[in-house]
Formats: structure tokens, C-alpha cells, sequence
């Protein structure tokens, strides 16, 4: 049986052109027993995605329209600023990431073992679906180099599924529009020297016809926000202040 309480979690959904996704994710997060509120942020989305939201009629559902896209990052600190539940998490509005694993990554929170956990697609024997190498080895040059400045040793720093106790994630002044959230969060999260977990997760990659958008330039951001958010590098920033 399990101890994750009914309703604990808030669910964070960044969405930009998810047209083809972000209404089977929604009802695959909402399935979960766990889930509290779905809070999504559309991104100045171009396609049928607002209008796909607007016609969902459900009480835990909220939806808040950005303007302009301004990226993952800025919808994630409109999504986590509208939070109420005790835990929320960051679910991507594509069908990468598989909801029904909530509990899962819930339980060390729950058990007060942990105050933030990641999700981890490189230490679990859930399926995985077969890509990219070279998305791979990016992925794990970036953790790897994140783990030198911040002294974590995380095996996937750029995974979507994150989840926070509510009052660790709304403490944290988050600054990156894009997907330097991921780093920066994750430097954020070692200096203020919360419990820090890993749990096991599926993962079913998309390729980029099938609408992935992170790119290499996303990567070299990444590179200066490990660089950026690190104790040298805020040093370094409160000098120029």
C-alpha cells in the first residue's frame, strides 16, 4: 500500500507548442492519486495548445497564459509561485516522462529522507527508449561538470523530473529564462544544503522532428550557468554589483 498521501502534489507543466501531447499528459497527470493541482504555463504558444487547455474542464486544472515565449525557466517561476500543495514536481507537457512514476520519486520526500529529488534516467532499469549518443554524452558532460562546482554527485542534473518540498523550491530566487533552469537549480539546491535523493526513471526520448527543442546552444548555456551559479561564480557577480 502506499504512504504517498492522497493529493500531496502539485504539478508544474511548462508547455510551448504541445499540441499533439499536452492534453493525454494532463490527463495522465491528473489519473495520479497523489496529484493535488496541475498547474500549466503556456509559453506564448503559436499552435492549438491554448485552445486545447480552454476547452479542459477540470477543478484541479490551471491555466496561465504567458504573453510572449520567454522560456522554460520563466514559465517554471510562474508555475512554482502558484503552487500550494506541500510537494510540487516538473512535468514536461510532451510525453517523455511518465507520470504514473510520481510515487515513486514522492517516497523520500514523504519518508522525510529528502527535501529534493531527481529523477534519474541513467541509473534505473525502467525502459528506455534508444536515441541520440551524442544528446547522451552532453548530458552527462553537464552533470559531470556540475557535480565538480557544487560537490553532488548526481547522475542526471538535466532531468525534467525534479520534485521539491513547496517551501525549498519558493525560497530559491530562480533567474534563468531558458534551460538554464536546470543548472542553476541545481547549484541553488547544494548551496542551501538541503537532502538531495535520486530514484530511478523510465524514459521515452522524442526526436527532434518529433518536436524536442533543446539544442547545442542550450548546452553551452548550461556550461556558463554551472560556471555562473557556483560559489566562484556569485563572487565573481557580487564584485560587479
Amino acid at each position: 500500500m502506499s504512504t504517498v498521501p492522497a493529493g500531496c502534489l502539485s504539478v508544474v507543466v511548462p508547455c510551448f507548442n504541445e499540441e499533439a501531447t499536452v492534453a493525454t499528459v494532463i490527463d495522465t497527470v491528473l489519473a495520479q492519486s497523489c496529484v493535488g493541482e496541475v498547474i500549466v504555463v503556456d509559453d506564448g504558444s503559436t499552435d492549438k495548445s491554448r485552445e486545447i487547455l480552454a476547452a479542459m474542464d477540470e477543478p484541479r486544472l490551471k491555466v496561465i497564459l504567458q504573453p510572449a515565449n520567454r522560456g522554460k525557466g520563466a514559465a517554471l517561476r510562474t508555475g512554482f509561485a502558484e503552487a500550494s500543495r506541500e510537494y510540487v514536481v516538473v512535468q514536461d507537457a510532451d510525453l517523455e516522462y511518465d507520470p504514473e512514476e510520481f510515487e515513486f520519486l514522492l517516497e523520500p520526500l514523504v519518508a522525510d529522507r529528502a527535501d529534493v529529488v531527481y529523477g534519474s534516467r541513467f541509473v534505473s532499469s525502467r525502459p528506455h527508449r534508444v536515441l541520440y549518443f551524442w544528446h547522451s554524452a552532453g548530458n552527462k558532460l553537464l552533470t559531470l561538470a556540475s557535480n565538480v562546482f557544487t560537490d553532488l554527485n548526481l547522475t542526471d542534473m538535466e532531468t525534467c523530473y525534479k520534485v521539491f518540498r513547496r517551501n525549498v523550491i519558493q525560497s530559491i530566487e530562480l533567474c534563468e529564462d531558458r534551460f538554464g533552469f536546470e543548472p542553476e537549480i541545481t547549484a541553488k539546491v547544494a548551496r542551501g544544503g538541503w537532502r538531495v535523493y535520486e530514484v530511478g526513471i523510465s524514459y521515452s526520448g522524442r526526436t527532434y522532428a518529433e518536436g524536442k527543442k533543446i539544442g547545442w546552444r542550450d548546452g553551452l548555456r548550461a556550461l556558463y550557468c554551472i560556471v555562473r551559479y557556483s560559489p566562484i561564480g556569485e563572487r565573481v557577480a557580487a564584485q560587479r554589483r
